[in-house]
């Protein structure tokens, strides 16, 4: 293999049901990877174990739990089904910004809070649009709900049930992350994703065998 082609080799993993990972060009069980919008699947789980365990309802109004936004007809449910009618994307985030979600900060979605009823671009309910910035606004609401962080209600409602509270970070440890690289195998710089985005796509994961859910 050429110096070049050897640059370009992307780690990968597969999983697959019932046996374990296949792992090649350098990845291993022990490596964090961004997972992206993976994101979300947690955030939701965690909606619904909230609610099993009384801390909600999942149709409860955005404003009970997030009071400085205004009634908007949106619900949590809403937020977690892509059918609040939110924009895809936070107020001030769109564009070809190398780094787009640095400046949503969590002071930047309260500030969005109070606006929520005229940034929805359609009537709650009436149809699915996937909107990173409705799971910015869902997790705030479970944060608030639950007296928690973001990182601390995932890791009580999810991530310590399942077992699975070493392989899902904020931040991995140092010298266990795969990140992406460029064209000619460069180092890409990453977005931002631990602010007020987190919840919908900013966490870390291994590929190590989780438990069945």
């Amino acid at each position: 293999m050429s110096p070049l082609l050897r640059r370009r080799a992307v780690p990968t993993c597969v999983l697959r049901p019932g046996r374990e990972p296949r792992l090649t060009n350098g990845h291993a069980e022990d490596r964090f990877v961004e997972i992206g919008s993976l994101t979300k699947v947690l955030t939701g789980t965690a909606l619904v174990r909230m609610e099993s365990a009384g801390v909600l309802d999942a149709d409860d109004p955005v404003e009970r739990w997030l009071p400085a936004a205004p009634a908007s007809g949106i619900t949590l449910r809403h937020l977690m089904e892509h059918t609040s009618g939110l924009p895809r994307t936070p107020p001030g985030t769109r564009g070809l910004s190398r780094d787009p979600y640095l400046a949503f900060t969590p002071q930047s979605l309260s500030e969005s809070l109070t606006g929520l009823d005229r940034l929805a671009v359609r009537p709650a309910g009436q149809r699915e649009e996937y909107s990173n910035f409705g799971y910015a606004v869902l997790g705030a609401a479970l944060a608030s709900a639950a007296g928690q962080t973001y990182p601390e209600l995932l890791r009580s409602h999810v991530l310590d049930p399942l077992g699975i509270a070493d392989e899902v970070v904020v931040e991995p440890p140092a010298g266990r992350s795969l990140r992406a690289r460029g064209r000619f195998g460069g180092r890409r710089s990453a977005w931002t994703m631990s602010g007020a985005i987190l919840p919908a796509g900013g966490l870390w994961a291994t590929p190590a065998p989780w438990p069945p859910w």
